[in-house]
């Protein structure tokens, strides 16, 4: 007999019914459903608006090797699209993200950090993109951005 209030014991399950059972799911990323939401072709021309912008920023520009500028753009978007639940090209191409020690060789200061976000929030005016999804985007972005920062 259960006495109210408590649980009556359950028998932990034996390593059998552990290895039989579904694996666990992994956490759900909270930005993996933006791509299904405004396709991949949104994500891309996002990026391109935000690099559109970096070459005459006084802060990003110098920050961007000239001949690389394309190949940043492609990687950004590639990272976006998988992080924002598309394509998985950028680990297949890449594999983990491993963005801090990516970025370790520029210097990311507070400034840099903020002028990124000033030029995404940017890209994304330009685009219209709708309140909700902006939102959760910048959210997501303001967290890497911040996470990158390094000096």
């Amino acid at each position: 007999m259960a006495l109210k209030g408590v649980a009556p014991r359950v028998a932990a399950p034996t390593l059998r019914a552990v290895s039989e059972a579904s694996p666990p799911s992994l956490p759900v990323d909270p930005v993996a459903h933006i791509v299904p939401l405004i396709g991949e072709d949104a994500v891309r021309t996002l990026v391109a608006a935000f690099y559109r912008r970096v070459p005459r920023d006084p802060i990003l520009g110098p920050m961007y090797p000239p001949q690389d500028l394309s190949g940043a753009q492609a990687r950004l978007t590639s990272f976006l699209v998988q992080r924002f639940g598309g394509s998985k090209a950028y680990s297949r191409e890449r594999g983990h993200p491993r963005l801090r020690m990516r970025h370790a060789p520029f210097r990311v200061d507070q400034a840099a950090r903020d002028r990124w976000m000033e030029l995404m929030r940017a890209a994304m005016d330009e685009l219209g993109f709708d309140a909700r999804v902006r939102a959760e985007v910048e959210v997501f972005l303001d967290g890497v951005a911040t996470f990158l920062v390094n000096s």
